[in-house]
């Protein structure tokens, strides 16, 4: 079994760059995963995460792509095919996300890394939340998160239903984690 780490990345303050954090906690509240796995809500780290491409035998990068393409579109990324794609780095995150995985090609041992990535729509604006568009398409993208953890021989199951509107809800009012359990 692979010894796998989920991170979700991005900035929650700046609208759809916040689907990786999103989608990880999403995950983490939904669903149970092999003893192997961990999910792990990467934020703005950055090169912090370095040690989990060491660390882990699979990890899988949650994250918007600035790819030319429709928002929302979504793509599975092995880590070779995003070292080619120089248009990928256009936020912080996005360039630090390249320049770890690049320093540690170079290195005896690296995981298998995966982006899965989606198209931001609004990435400038000020705000906690995505746009209709990354809600839209936020079932797709942990479908695509799913298969590439199934076709890897990782198990899961669905333990609950949170809604995604109640986990932007969580970081939108940390002081009201009492109110966990709502479903909006």
């Amino acid at each position: 079994m692979l010894k796998t780490a989920i991170i979700g990345i991005g900035n929650i303050l700046f609208m759809d760059e916040g689907i990786g954090v999103y989608a990880s906690k999403y995950l983490e509240k939904n669903f149970v995963f092999d003893d192997d796995v961990e999910i792990i809500d990467g934020g703005t780290l950055g090169f912090k995460l370095m040690r989990y491409y060491q660390e882990y035998d699979k990890v899988v990068i949650l994250d918007t792509v600035s790819i030319e393409d429709a928002p929302g579109s979504i793509y599975n990324l092995p880590s070779e095919v995003l070292l080619g794609l120089g248009e990928y780095r256009k936020t912080a995150h996005e360039v630090e996300v390249v320049e770890m995985l690049e320093i540690c090609s170079m290195l005896e041992s690296i995981a298998q890394v995966n982006i899965i990535g989606i198209v931001p729509k609004d990435i400038e604006s000020v705000g906690i939340g995505l746009t209709d568009t990354m809600r839209e398409s936020f079932d797709s993208y942990i479908q695509t998160l799913l298969q590439e953890l199934e076709k890897n021989g990782i198990q899961y199951q669905r333990r609950a239903n949170k809604t995604l509107d109640s986990i932007i809800f969580e970081y939108a009012n940390p002081s009201m984690k009492e109110c966990n359990d709502i479903t909006v």
